[in-house]
């Protein structure tokens, strides 16, 4: 896309959804680092479920390590990966207690030294919990860009350079958030309802989606249509079957 376009298709996003945020729910900076190593492979709903009844009891990094690793696998059992998210949350905690005494690290090389945090969550707690202009890369904002030809890219370290590069002001902060929330309500893996889409003259996706209704009108006409090649191949092949002789021989008389 051209810098005018990526201008207008957040400004649009924009417009449409002026506060944007991420849809994990947490109440400190520990919390949404917490939520976020949890939701690895994981959806945001999911990770409510668990850490709304979790996140009650435990505030602090010492209130994790208290709980344990054992009571901390059965609280998030229902999120998938949960032996080894448990594992790397209590190693994390205890790391923070060690050596940044309870608080969480405001750069991205100190994030991602924590087990189990990586270049995406660090990016996600730095944007959402600290306010930096950084740009996480989920499965929904690398298929954004890709199929919209916003900032095509082979990997998400490509997508993320080139975000990076081209997202303008006064959109820089919360561009990731409009992407993901975008690619999860409207420009869906399976089928991208275009038709609702505010950046649909922008994006380079082809074919468009159509409307409901259209796409069940075009439904109700192949139905209606006359019998399918199969149907009329079969029907010429009894045609051309030759009918039995249905006159019954008589048998000779005898002399």
């Amino acid at each position: 896309m051209k810098s005018d376009e990526v201008f207008e298709f957040f400004r649009r996003l924009a417009e449409d959804n002026p506060s944007p945020t991420t849809e994990l729910e947490s109440a400190n900076p520990y919390q949404l680092l917490v939520a976020v190593v949890l939701s690895a492979q994981a959806t945001d709903a999911s990770v409510n479920l668990a850490t709304k009844p979790l996140f009650e009891h435990v505030k602090t990094p010492q209130g994790m390590v208290d709980l344990g690793e054992e009571r901390l696998r059965e609280a998030i059992k229902t999120i998938g990966l949960f032996n080894t998210k448990a594992r790397n949350v209590i190693a994390l905690s205890h790391a923070l207690i060690e050596k940044y005494g309870g608080g969480v690290p405001r750069t991205r090389e100190q994030l991602q030294e924590l087990p189990g945090v990586g270049r995406k969550t660090a990016n996600v707690v730095l944007n959402t919990a600290f306010g930096e202009e950084t740009f996480a890369v989920d499965t929904h904002v690398f298929r954004v860009c890709n199929r919209t030809g916003l900032a095509p890219g082979k990997n998400v370290d490509e997508v993320e350079a080139k975000l990076e590069k081209i997202v303008p002001q006064p959109f820089r902060r919360d561009a990731h958030h409009w992407l993901i929330l975008h690619g999860r309500y409207t420009c869906k893996a399976r089928l991208p309802e275009c038709w609702r889409c505010p950046v649909i003259d922008l994006c380079r996706y082809k074919p468009k989606t159509p409307p409901p209704e259209e796409r069940l009108k075009a439904s109700a006409a192949r139905t209606a249509r006359p019998r399918s090649s199969a149907a009329r191949t079969a029907k010429a092949r009894t045609a051309s079957t030759p009918k039995a002789n249905r006159s019954r021989s008589r048998p000779s008389r005898l002399p």
